[in-house]
C-alpha cells in the first residue's frame, strides 16, 4: 500500500482497478470509423452523467439504462465503451483518483513548499475528502469498495509502490526526513497516519476540514520531517522532480485505464 493507494473503511486500496478500455466491448464497423476525439468526447460524457447520477443517488440505485438516458445515447453505445455497470463506475472512480492526484501536481507548480512531506499530506488529504463523489467512494460499504478496487497484484500498485518510495527517497537525499528511521519505515508509519485521517473522516463533520488537513499536516511534521533547512533553489528541484514523478504517474495511469485527458 502507498500513499496514492486510498484506503477503504474494510482495507481494501481503492487505486487497484481493472485495466479499463474503451476498446472492451466488441464494437459495429460505424463505431470503428469514429473519430477517435469522437470516442474520447462521448466516454467524457458518458463518464460526467455516470458521476452525476452516482452522487445523486448512490452506487446501488444507479443503472447502465439511466446512464445511458441521460447522456441521450442508447444503453448499447454505453457498452461499446464499458462491459459491466461496474467497469464504469469504477473509471469514474479511476478519473476522481487522478483528478485528486492532478491537483496535488499543480499545488506543487504554484508553491515548491508542497513538495514537503507535511504540505504533500495536506494538500491530498483536502484534494480527497472535498471531492464529494470520491469521498463517498471512500466511506461506501466494504462490498461496493471491493467491485470498484478489483483485484490486487497489478502493474498499477508497482507503479504507485515505485513513485512512493522514490519520493520519499527524494526527501530523505536532501535530508527532509528524521533521521533513525529507514525510508520503508517511514513510508509504512506516514501511509497508516495517512489513512487513519481519511478513515476518521466517516465520522467527522461536513465542517472543519481544513482544520483537519492543518492536524494532519502537524502531525506528520512532528513524526517524519527534519529541523533541516533547504536553500528556495533546492527546493524548486525536490518539487520539480516531484512534479515529474506524480506526472509519469498520472500518465501511466490514465493509459492504462484508457481514461481521456481531464
Amino acid at each position: 500500500m502507498t500513499i496514492f493507494q486510498i484506503p477503504s473503511t474494510d482495507g481494501f486500496e481503492l487505486t487497484k482497478s481493472h485495466s479499463w478500455s474503451y476498446g472492451l466491448c466488441v464494437s459495429t464497423s460505424a463505431d470503428r470509423l469514429r473519430d477517435p476525439r469522437q470516442r474520447a468526447e462521448r466516454a467524457a460524457r458518458i463518464l460526467d452523467v455516470a458521476a452525476d447520477l452516482l452522487l445523486r443517488h448512490g452506487y446501488r440505485r444507479v443503472t447502465m439504462d439511466d446512464v445511458a438516458a441521460g447522456a441521450g445515447i442508447g444503453k448499447g453505445t454505453v457498452y461499446l465503451h464499458w462491459k459491466t455497470r461496474e467497469q464504469l463506475f469504477s473509471a469514474v472512480f479511476a478519473r476522481e483518483v487522478l483528478s485528486a492526484m492532478d491537483e496535488l501536481r499543480q499545488a506543487l507548480r504554484q508553491d515548491p513548499q508542497a513538495c514537503l512531506l507535511h504540505h504533500f499530506a495536506r494538500v491530498y488529504f483536502l484534494a480527497i475528502v472535498n471531492r464529494p463523489l470520491l469521498r463517498g467512494f471512500l466511506l461506501e460499504d466494504p462490498e461496493v469498495l471491493g467491485k470498484l478496487a478489483g483485484s490486487p497484484g497489478t502493474a498499477r500498485d508497482d507503479r504507485h509502490g515505485v513513485m512512493a518510495r522514490d519520493y520519499l527517497a527524494l526527501l530523505a537525499e536532501h535530508g527532509l526526513l528524521r533521521d533513525g528511521m529507514e525510508v520503508d519505515e517511514i513510508g509504512y508509519a506516514f501511509q497508516a497516519t495517512f489513512e487513519g485521517f481519511l478513515r476518521a473522516e466517516g465520522a467527522a463533520p461536513a465542517g472543519g476540514r481544513e482544520e483537519r488537513a492543518d492536524l494532519l499536516a502537524g502531525t506528520v511534521r512532528r513524526a517524519f520531517e527534519s529541523e533541516a533547512t533547504i536553500s528556495d533553489a533546492t527546493l524548486r528541484d525536490v518539487a520539480a522532480a516531484t512534479v515529474t514523478l506524480i506526472g509519469d504517474l498520472l500518465d501511466a495511469d490514465r493509459t492504462e485505464s484508457g481514461l481521456p485527458e481531464a
